[in-house]
């Protein structure tokens, strides 16, 4: 095996230019064209591809050693610059070659498991199991080069705005909210555990008790809950807090991050201030607290056209308390055919609802699946409230308003990926004015929508015994096209607010004391006005980079049970180390 001596790197591969330079590239064999007294080596490396030219003029030693190189062996080449006859297009250094002088093969390679190349039909399993050979390919390389851009820039952005970044523990005390938290048990303290934390929240908060008020952290995060393809368990966070700031301080902030991230990035101009919601309007349009509002189709009530028509899944919906609503795909009777609709019925069954009406305008009349059981122009009085015309569907669901609207949210979505009328671009909206209180059907209890530590909008803390459905929190996401970036409130400073909140909760002061102790305590001695926001990292730059999953912006990720195909974990540990920690295994009887 050659080694690296005598030669040292001058050039990435594909910012190889300047014809007449001697350079020296090192990279991977990506391909090998042996045409007997000329071969050609594709070589790769994070930046792109250059092309190793060998021809009669090669010492006759290089040419052989460049002949019995593989897919993927590790070369260092110094060479000549020199223009191209072939020219290709489609890479960066498509029209220049060096023509090579020196050549060693670092390292050989056996056969990989499958062809390092962006358009590989491998499965997903195989690749995450030589995790290490998929992220050569230049689809991946490329979009954690750009992960890395959007932590510079964030970095950049929060310094020059006079942030401080600071850390917080990653082993801290569990207090579980929603979802589970990781254990990490104690050698020293037999039967604690330290959790890894689910997000700063109370650490940061105490930063502003403690006068830093500009705290700024890339913060990891770990939430053991079931995986999907925006979520990891374990992820990182910008995470941000100010004191001395209201809603407007903590917005303006971020949307000039967002401006500047776009534009470091990608070099897209986002114009601020970005549109705004309450969740109110977000959920009546568009069935969701994170809308996708490229495009329209939005939500269309009807309940008081039906509340008294003939047709009982309407009349009976609406008597109920709950309400009739529509969605009106355009120019789609052609696509969204009876079968179709069948098969868009048995969806939203599936996810909740009773069923699905419809009005499909195929020919000079529509033709209305529940017509028969209306009355005194009730279906030209829904035609003409949807704005449907020839070439439509209208689908409706009847149900409580929350099943109702959440299940045309998703439908909306559904169908437009359906008709493919999503169109490309970046819109961002503010959700703001979310409720403080989601009412729990299962435990029948009322939970906080954010987390306890949010303030009220000073006008609803009056509600905070007699009407908890009423109190509006001061939070606030943004949403970009459907995908929550971030999530933030103004926090509580008050202690004894503080304390009400717990107790509307149903929180016991043994609980209390429990959790979140060393916070109410630290309210005592004097917290400045503050709030804050997480921005999910992986989530933005799954976005910006146009990939499909956060395995796609992730080295090493999680498959959907949580285990990392590549390393094998999590795994067995010995008894050893067990007994070390004081744990025992029961084994599983299943």
């Amino acid at each position: 095996m050659d080694t690296m001596s005598g030669l040292k790197r001058t050039n990435y591969c594909a910012e190889t230019e300047g014809i007449g330079k001697e350079v020296v590239v090192g990279g991977f064999v990506q391909k090998i064209r042996d045409m007997g007294n000329l071969i050609f080596i594709d070589l790769r490396d994070r930046t792109g591809i250059v092309q190793l030219a060998f021809d009669d003029s090669t010492d006759r030693d290089i040419f052989e050693k460049a002949s019995s190189c593989r897919s993927e062996y590790v070369l260092m080449a110094k060479g000549v610059v020199r223009e191209r006859e072939s020219k290709n297009p489609a890479i960066k250094t498509g029209d220049v070659e060096i023509d090579v002088k020196d050549l060693r093969i670092l390292a050989k390679a056996q056969t990989p498991p499958f062809e390092i190349t962006d358009d590989t039909n491998t499965n997903e399993e195989l690749r995450l199991r030589y995790r290490y050979l998929d992220l050569r390919r230049s689809v991946l390389q490329n979009n954690l080069m750009l992960r890395s851009k959007i932590a510079k820039s964030a970095r950049d952005y929060f310094h020059e705005n006079g942030f401080i970044e600071l850390e917080t523990p990653m082993m801290i005390k569990s207090t579980p909210e929603g979802a589970r938290d990781y254990l990490v048990p104690s050698r020293v303290h037999h039967g604690k555990f330290y959790a890894l934390p689910q997000s700063p929240q109370m650490y940061k908060q105490l930063l502003m008790i403690a006068g830093y008020d500009r705290y700024i952290q890339l913060a990891r995060c770990f939430r053991d809950e079931d995986l999907r393809a925006d979520r990891q368990p374990e992820f990182t966070q910008i995470d941000m807090e100010m004191s001395f700031a209201d809603v407007e301080d903590i917005i303006e902030v971020v949307e000039g991050f967002i401006s500047r991230v776009f534009k470091d990035v990608l070099d897209e101009n986002i114009s601020a201030p970005l549109p705004r919601l309450t969740y109110k309007e977000a959920m009546e349009r568009y069935g969701s607290d994170k809308p996708d509002t490229r495009f329209g189709m939005e939500i269309i009530d009807i309940s008081d056209i039906v509340k008294d028509c003939g047709f009982g899944v309407f009349k009976n919906a609406v008597a109920d308390g709950g309400s009739v609503r529509a969605i009106v795909a355009k120019g789609a009777a052609s696509t969204l055919t009876r079968k179709e609709i069948d098969k868009l019925t048995e969806y939203v069954r599936g996810i909740g609802a009773k069923g699905l009406a419809f009005i499909r305008w195929v020919d000079d009349e529509p033709t209305c699946a529940f017509a028969k059981f209306m009355e005194n122009g009730e279906t030209e009085k829904i035609i003409e409230r949807t704005g449907m015309e020839k070439g439509d569907v209208a689908l409706f669901v009847a149900d409580k308003t929350n099943v109702t609207l959440s299940t045309l949210g998703a439908l909306r979505l559904k169908v437009a990926k359906q008709l493919d009328i999503i169109p490309n671009g970046w819109n961002f909206v503010w959700i703001t004015e979310f409720p403080f209180f989601e009412y729990d059907e299962e435990s029948g209890k009322w939970i906080a929508m954010h987390h306890p530590f949010t303030m009220p909008e000073d006008d609803c803390i009056q509600y905070l015994d007699t009407d908890p459905g009423k109190v509006i929190a001061k939070a606030y996401d943004l949403v970009l096209n459907g995908t929550e970036l971030l999530s933030g409130s103004i926090r509580i400073t008050d202690y004894e607010l503080q304390q009400k909140m717990f107790e509307s909760l149903g929180l016991s002061d043994e609980e209390i004391e429990a959790k979140f102790g060393f916070l109410v305590e630290a309210y005592k001695y004097g917290a400045p006005p503050h709030g804050g926001m997480g921005l999910g990292l992986d989530r933005l730059a799954m976005l910006m980079s146009g990939a499909d999953s956060l395995r796609d912006v992730t080295a090493f990720p999680k498959v959907q049970n949580a285990s990392e195909l590549m390393s094998g974990a999590p795994n067995l540990v010995d008894e050893e180390q067990l007994e070390e920690l004081a744990i025992k295994i029961i084994p599983d009887e299943n």
